[in-house]
């Protein structure tokens, strides 16, 4: 079939690799145009982009899905769209430019976790599994009918490691259901039960309350790292930690809050025990080893989380 492939981040390079190397004819490449990156605001292709133009495909540019786009889609004639994370809704007129329609590659089971976020949220929830959906786009939010649906395990350190191993996994599915498509052989069933929703993750929702289990705390890390990073206030100043994990072996009463020493590692006292720390990025600090943080500081107090100031985004973050 002939096809464009519309996406913008890191996570949707392994889908347009893996329909190049099918046997689908990739005519375009849509994504986001380029952006500020860093500190110093660089202008700075998507990640999509570069790849496309590593493999001498046709790149289109497009933040709205309307207007003059709507017309270069239109006089492209594919068959189908594929879409991974490209980042803008496409309305009717833009589902309209390709004869099959637009299809989607989610990284949940939906209907669970419709939206932006939906590894990260899932992490969050302390969820053992989820997966990725292949759907064809309708007018609703990720409400479309499902072509391909592959549960997998989200037993991952972090939310990069987890998209990685998605992206990877998702395009071996795309792939799959434009085969189907092709051959005339795509079932697409109705999606069934409760929706849930993945907004975007939030600053607000990288915030860790120690008052949690030490489950949650740990959870609630492994969804906002690396970004956008999970914090707590130190003197009222941004510090992101990384790296949490349970700390079964501290026998000491947990002290909320506290990051301390225990024989060779950094722990943080939460709700119901202890977190081992690996690495700390104290606020305008570049990120450093959690025992390199507390040498020659003794122990360290977090701010209750009620009382926590919210400071100014601290350039050396990002965030």
């Amino acid at each position: 079939m002939d096809i464009v492939f519309a996406g913008t981040p890191d996570a949707a390079v392994p889908a347009l690799e893996a329909l190049v190397e099918s046997r689908h004819r990739i005519r375009a490449v849509l994504t986001r145009p380029d952006a500020p990156v860093g500190r110093k605001r660089v202008l700075t292709p998507s990640p999509v982009k570069a790849r496309a133009l590593e493999l001498g495909l046709d790149v289109i540019e497009a933040s709205r899905l309307r207007g003059e786009v709507i017309a270069e889609l239109r006089a492209l004639d594919v068959d189908a769209v594929a879409v991974v994370a490209y980042g803008a809704i496409a309305g009717p007129a833009a589902l309209s430019t390709a004869e099959l329609g637009w299809f989607n590659l989610h990284f949940s089971l939906l209907p669970a976790h419709r939206g932006a976020a939906p590894v990260q949220r899932a992490l969050i929830a302390g969820q053992n599994s989820s997966g990725v959906s292949v759907f064809k786009i309708d007018e609703g939010m990720d409400s479309g009918p499902v072509l391909r649906r592959l549960e997998l395990p989200l037993d991952h350190p972090d939310v990069a490691t987890a998209l990685d191993d998605y992206a990877h996994r998702g395009a071996v599915e795309l792939v799959a259901a434009f085969d189907d498509l092709a051959d005339g052989t795509a079932v697409m069933t109705p999606q069934s039960g409760e929706p849930s929703h993945a907004d975007k993750i939030s600053i607000d929702d990288a915030h860790l309350d120690f008052s949690d289990s030490a489950r949650a705390v740990i959870d609630r890390s492994r969804g906002v790292s690396p970004s956008p990073g999970p914090w707590a206030n130190v003197d009222g100043k941004r510090t992101k930690l990384f790296g949490l994990t349970p700390a079964p072996d501290v026998t000491t009463p947990s002290e909320v809050g506290l990051l301390t020493s225990w024989q060779k590692f950094v722990v943080l006292g939460c709700g119901d025990g202890w977190v081992r720390v690996a690495e700390i990025q104290p606020f305008g600090k570049a990120r450093m080893a959690a025992v390199d943080f507390l040498r020659g500081r003794g122990d360290i107090r977090f701010d209750p989380t009620e009382t926590s100031a919210e400071p100014a985004a601290d350039p050396e973050q990002g965030a």
